[in-house]
């Protein structure tokens, strides 16, 4: 599965994905870093066929009206540190995995994942 990671996630998530087999792609490698527009975020996610990981609910709004990005993973953790963050990926990656082959949006807080759409 191919992601982009958004620019309010540390980059080893990206790692840690990309360790595990799937493309990973963080903000910070693109040209405008983590200053890349939201708009350009879905239309690289659209046009790569990227699932876009991100905690901004403007995502969400987005997603609902517009239809972009088209495959949206929302993480709702609060406040998390990166460590916990990354071990709630990787006990929850086969799940994640499995939900977004079939659903297009999916959320991810500290119990778990939710199937939204």
């Amino acid at each position: 599965m191919k992601f982009l990671v958004d620019a309010q996630l540390p980059r080893r998530l990206a790692g840690l994905l990309a360790s595990l087999g799937h493309e990973a792609t963080h903000t910070l490698d693109l040209p405008d870093r983590n200053l890349t527009a939201d708009a350009t975020l879905c239309r690289i996610a659209a046009n790569e066929n990227r699932v876009l990981i991100t905690k901004d609910a403007d995502f969400v709004d987005s997603f609902l009206v517009r239809g972009l990005p088209p495959t949206l993973l929302f993480v709702t953790t609060g406040n998390i540190s990166n460590d916990e963050l990354l071990a709630l990926f990787r006990g929850n990656l086969p799940a994640i995995t499995a939900a977004l082959a079939v659903h297009a949006f999916v959320e991810i807080d500290r119990t778990g994942i939710t199937v939204r759409m």
